[in-house]
């Protein structure tokens, strides 16, 4: 299956039809890679068209969403640095307010069970509210946000070339920021272009791709670089009230479980961890190599940390590299600011 993030289809009506029945119809297709796993998200449900995936990046875009209209969902998840915010430990929300945790990227979300570092969200279409509503982060209530739509100039015109409906409801609304969210798919870099069999790997990188297989790849599975699990991976305990996933299930044994994130694209979204502690690859690799914490939810993978030489490190960050997608942080279709 040829992979691509958007096609556009002319289709013209024949020739015996009136000259308003001639214009073109365009489709907008989602094209799931053919060597990603099958998609999580029930496209059925929200089939993604040109219409709505427009509207839902200028929903994605607009200051609307927040309480003083000075905060997007693009303020915390910039295209450019791998949808997330770039630099800053903590993201940064209204008034200049800091959030619980640093922004997770987006990409391939349309293979994701569960969202946020915490898997406090199970679908997609119901993320929005939960940084929409909180005080830190965009300080608004969804019904507020149809309200301005509503209020709109072109909003309520758009809702409907989109959706063919009247009103602007909450599951349009979180219907259209999810059609455009499920096509930011990272896809094209030189690790998924080895993949294919389309190029080789370094040398270098493919020692480090041993290495990765060796100690990395139970948690970054595959080539979503994630298994999708929630694990405590030896931080010293920074913010003692996020307690990870135990926020969710109200399980001690969850305690300071974080989501596994993907490696995609990580030379674009650092500051790593759920807090943002670490600010390079290097640091990283020295927290797995000798500054893992023991505690009474550590992973069991790692109990002595993952030691690494230092030519081991270089090995490894050359297969790293690989996983950067330069085309998918300058894709023009699905660039934010």
């Amino acid at each position: 299956m040829k992979i691509a993030l958007l096609f556009f289809t002319m289709f013209f009506l024949l020739a015996g039809c009136s000259k308003e029945e001639e214009l073109p119809i365009e489709t907008f297709e989602f094209i799931a890679p053919a060597h990603f796993p099958p998609v999580e998200y029930d496209l059925a449900q929200n089939p993604i068209t040109k219409k709505g995936f427009e509207l839902g990046k200028k929903l994605f875009m607009d200051g609307k969403l927040s309480g003083n209209g000075s905060i997007s969902c693009a303020s915390c998840h910039i295209s450019t640095s791998g949808f997330t915010q770039h630099g800053h430990a903590l993201s940064h929300g209204i008034f200049g307010r800091l959030t619980r945790r640093n922004s997770m990227p987006i990409q391939n979300l349309a293979w994701s069970k569960n969202f946020m570092w915490d898997g406090g969200v199970f679908h997609l279409d119901l993320f929005p509210p939960a940084p929409i509503s909180n005080p830190n982060e965009m300080q608004e209530t969804v019904a507020n946000v149809l309200l301005k739509l509503k209020q709109d100039d072109q909003y309520p015109q758009l809702f409907k070339d989109a959706f063919g409906e009247d009103e602007i409801t909450t599951d349009l609304f979180l219907k259209a920021l999810s059609q455009f969210q499920l096509m930011c798919i990272s896809a094209n870099s030189p690790y998924d272009k080895y993949v294919k069999g389309e190029e080789s790997l370094s040398a270098d990188a493919m020692e480090g791709k041993a290495l990765f297989d060796s100690k990395c790849s139970t948690c970054h599975e595959g080539v979503l670089q994630t298994d999708q699990s929630f694990r405590n991976n030896g931080l010293a305990i920074g913010n003692p009230t996020d307690k990870g996933r135990a926020l969710i299930t109200g399980n001690e044994e969850d305690n300071f479980k974080f989501r596994v994130p993907s490696l995609r694209n990580w030379q674009f979204t650092y500051p790593y961890m759920h807090d943002g502690r670490f600010r390079t690859i290097d640091e990283v690799l020295e927290h797995y190599n000798s500054g893992v914490v023991t505690s009474a939810t550590l992973d069991t993978l790692l109990q002595n940390g993952i030691p690494l030489s230092a030519t081991e490190r270089e090995k490894l960050k050359a297969f790293l590299e690989t996983l950067n997608d330069e085309g998918f942080i300058n894709n023009p279709l699905t660039e934010v600011f």
